[in-house]
């Protein structure tokens, strides 16, 4: 099926969060602070005032008093403390954006500027275990004696790798329209999530969550930025209510490095042993990495290391030093694309170490159970992802040598990496609805460009046995029956539990009245969270993949291209063929562009990232990938949800960057370990392997 959407897409008629028609609008530009820590001293907004059109400029000393949230980044102009440059400090209301930007650069703020510590390194003075990591995880988990087993392990592997700061830079900025109507407040919000925008926004305004509707119909991307409530929203809401007119605000895209979370960097320290079979006896993966002095976010990217591989002894650690820098957060695969980066290259390493295939040594290393928590998986088919993988990549043929395959002054190499992702389910409710004109189910689910409308309403009338034409989704709104943010891969499965039950008990009450509603149609509401919470403990579920990948790089510049990716998956069923090849080839080139282009440059001098727009940070598009190609196996995973289904969102960006890596070292013997593979890492490794041949060839010119 295609996109019940797609037509008002290209047409212009879906609406994102600062297109929605409203009378009398006015327009907000927020005024970012300037130094990495300290106080503000003095607000000068004479000259901002003055500017034709402007209706306010809201500060510390005059923006209404907000209540706690539990989200200190929500609590803005409360407070004349700085915490990271780029924390707002003011906001400028007029009556144009045009007057609204002006305003905002004529506002004059004076600081008392503190020395800050925007220095990241494993060896920070301040690192320390937290006692949960993202999702709730525990940081340490041990199993058996690590030390001992590395020690006594025929072959032993250690190195460090490291992952950059990257940022989402989805396609719409995070931006609102917000508009008060006597104690009501409606906000369209560019949200992974409108439930949990609406309880923050209760909280802060001091009002019931009845009296607030937050629309999330359309939403311009957000992979994990947008998964939580945002600066924006609440000024947005804020500004409406003190200069009485609704409010419009896009964030400035060279703002959104400091203000909308990002994914930290990240130095993994891995470490690997086994016998001379190649299987693991050991395995260490240690990961250190910040956040800020306002919330405490671990990105938890040990956690491969407790489900990928069988290991009797394990040890995976996180340590968090806490910086004066923007707060970090969800961004795709948050955890699993960097430890998987980490784990996967540390894998290739230890292949070479054992003279092994880098597939044959995942293969000996399958594990029936999780390693971490000895439950059976719901379904594992990584094994048969890999071997299909090699069947369709040509694998077989591959010389092991590393610069052996050239073309020219091209360097031609391949790489195979692995990846998981959980499965999650969370509970969700929905209603369905039976009337003369067919059907109508509806979900505060949200879709960010997944899909999510089509394939919900695909539950559904498999769900009902009707056409699709006579099914009609509504989503994207707090006020439709609660279901979780669009995050974590666990939407379609979250979501369309629910609708697939609200439908099947539609069906039993249809029944009852002889298969025709009656007049005044009929509905039933359904939630799945007693079934949800049945199935949370018995078995571990995960997707899992594999990808391949084919670069060629140059000998003489170290531009490196990637001529072809193939990626198979087990993620359960597969619910829209269409729209799932296009997250999981969206996953790919994601993880592509994490592994050749997308880096951030955290300065620790002024505390704030260098590359704050699309020019400075580069990511992959449609003329770097030639050949992308993606596969998915035959599973149905019924002990997740009814239809069997697994998230596909996230999986398939975890192994690419590694797998590109690791083709790169085949290519030219040269091995990265710091992401992303710019040519400048590459030339010194090119020209000593260079300057080894040349002395190789002399020495053998006289031998007899």
């Amino acid at each position: 099926m295609v996109r019940l959407e797609g037509r008002e897409k290209v047409t212009g008629a879906a609406r994102y969060a600062t297109e929605h028609p409203v009378e009398g609008c006015a327009y907000a530009w927020p005024v970012p602070a300037t130094i990495a820590r300290g106080g503000i001293t003095a607000v000068d907004t004479a000259a901002a005032l003055a500017v034709p059109g402007v209706l306010a400029v809201l500060t510390h000393e005059n923006a209404p008093r907000l209540g706690d949230p539990g989200d200190a980044t929500l609590l803005v102009l409360q407070s004349p403390r700085v915490a990271h440059r780029g924390q707002y400090v003011a906001l400028a209301v007029a009556e144009t954006p045009e007057a609204a930007r002006e305003a905002a650069a004529a506002v004059r703020v004076e600081y008392a500027p503190e020395r800050h510590d925007a220095r990241f390194t494993a060896d920070h003075p301040g690192m320390y275990a937290p006692e949960r990591v993202n999702g709730g995880l525990p940081a340490d988990r041990v199993r058996g004696d690590v030390g001992m087993a590395f020690a006594a392990s025929e072959i032993r592997f250690a190195a460090a790798y490291r992952v950059p700061p990257l940022h989402n830079h989805p396609l719409e900025p995070h931006a609102a329209t917000a508009l008060w109507i006597g104690p009501r407040l409606r906000v369209y919000d560019s949200s992974q999530g409108a439930a949990p925008v609406r309880r923050a926004l209760a909280v802060l305004f001091g009002t019931d969550e009845e009296l607030i509707t937050v629309v999330s119909e359309h939403v311009g991307g957000g992979f994990g930025s947008k998964g939580s409530p945002r600066p924006h929203a609440v000024l947005a809401a804020m500004a409406a209510r003190e200069t009485g007119r609704p409010v419009k605000l896009a964030l400035p895209r060279n703002q959104l490095a400091a203000v909308v979370g990002h994914r930290p960097a990240t130095e993994h320290r891995v470490r690997l042993g086994a016998d001379g079979m190649g299987r693991i006896s050991a395995l260490s993966h240690e990961v250190f990495t910040y956040s800020s002095t306002l919330e405490e976010f671990t990105e938890q990217a040990a956690t491969p290391g407790r489900f990928m591989y069988a290991s009797p002894h394990s040890r995976t650690t996180h340590r968090l030093a806490r910086l004066d820098v923007p707060t970090p957060s969800w961004m795709r695969a948050p955890g699993e694309c960097p430890g998987m980066f980490a784990l996967e290259s540390a894998m290739d390493e230890l292949a070479i170490a054992c003279g092994l295939d880098p597939v044959e040594l995942r293969l000996r290393n399958e594990t029936a159970k999780e390693p971490d928590s000895g439950r059976p998986f719901s379904s594992r088919m990584l094994a048969e992802c890999l071997r299909e993988g090699a069947d369709r990549f040509g694998w077989r043929d591959r010389d092991p040598r590393p610069g052996t395959r050239t073309e020219g002054r091209l360097l031609i190499g391949t790489g195979v990496a692995a990846s998981g992702h959980p499965a999650s389910v969370s509970p969700a409710a929905a209603e369905a609805h039976a009337g003369a004109g067919g059907y109508r189910v509806r979900i505060n689910a949200t879709d960010i460009g997944t899909g999510a409308r089509t394939v919900l309403a695909q539950i559904a009338a498999d769900a009902l046995g009707a056409p699709l034409d006579r099914v009609r989704i509504e989503i994207g709104s707090s006020d439709l029956p609660q279901a979780p943010v669009a995050g974590g891969s666990s939407g379609t499965a979250s979501w369309g539990w629910a609708v697939h039950k609200a439908c099947r008990e539609l069906l039993y009450e249809l029944a009852r009245h002889g298969g025709t509603p009656p007049e005044t149609g009929l509905s039933v509401y359904a939630d799945t969270a007693e079934e949800v919470a049945a199935r949370t403990r018995e078995y571990a579920r995960r997707a899992f993949g594999a990808q391949f990948a084919e670069v060629q790089v140059d000998r003489d510049t170290g531009e490196t291209r990637v001529r072809r990716l193939l990626g198979v998956f087990a993620a359960g069923r597969i619910l829209n063929p269409r729209t799932a090849r296009s997250q999981l080839t969206g996953g790919m080139v994601m993880g592509l562009s994490m592994g050749l282009m997308e880096h951030s440059t955290l300065d620790p001098d002024f505390g704030d990232f260098a590359e704050r727009d699309l020019a400075m940070y580069p990511v992959a598009t449609c003329a770097d990938v030639p050949d992308i190609e993606v596969r998915w196996l035959a599973e149905e995973d019924s002990r997740l949800n009814p239809m069997g289904s697994k998230g596909i969102g996230e999986i398939g960006a975890v192994g690419t960057a590694a797998a590109v890596a690791n083709a790169v070292h085949h290519a030219t013997g040269v091995r990265v370990r710091a992401l992303p593979v710019l040519p400048e890492k590459l030339l010194p490794g090119l020209a000593a392997r260079r300057r080894d041949a040349e002395v190789r060839g002399a020495e053998g010119t006289t031998r007899p």
